[in-house]
């Protein structure tokens, strides 16, 4: 069963960084493009990073560039999500989910998109505040 668990959240401050991880239970990531979601309080889940099936192509939502960088290291079957210069509206459950590798889809492209992602986690707790 593909199955995702979230860690590295927490409290800090704003200015802050964190890095989460999304690790894989019971398959590999080779295959798979990952994403990051977040949902904060009162709000819609929305996309907030993916990385493609080889690794070679990222993206990242405009309210995250150039603070958030994604990364993966299949050898360890982890994908990180490094958050520097933390805002409080940051502050959201965090998600990783996985789309298995399409043969519609170019391995480079970053295209995750939430109602084709699968095995998604607990989430992880994000808090921003001072």
């Amino acid at each position: 069963q593909l199955q995702l668990v979230e860690s590295g959240g927490g409290l800090v401050q704003p200015g802050g960084s964190l890095r989460l991880s999304c690790a894989a239970s019971g398959f590999t990531l080779d295959n798979y493009a990952i994403g990051w979601f977040r949902q904060a309080p009162g709000k819609v889940r929305e996309g907030v990073s993916c990385i493609s099936v080889s690794g070679r192509g990222t993206n990242y939502a405009d309210s995250v560039k150039g603070r958030f960088t994604i990364s993966r290291d299949n050898a360890k079957n982890t994908v990180y999500l490094q958050m520097d210069s933390l805002k409080p509206e940051d502050t959201a459950v965090y998600y990783c989910a996985a789309r298995p590798r399409s043969m519609w889809i170019n391995t480079d492209q970053p295209r995750c998109v939430q109602g084709a992602m699968l095995g998604w986690g607990q989430g992880t707790q994000v808090t921003v505040s001072s």
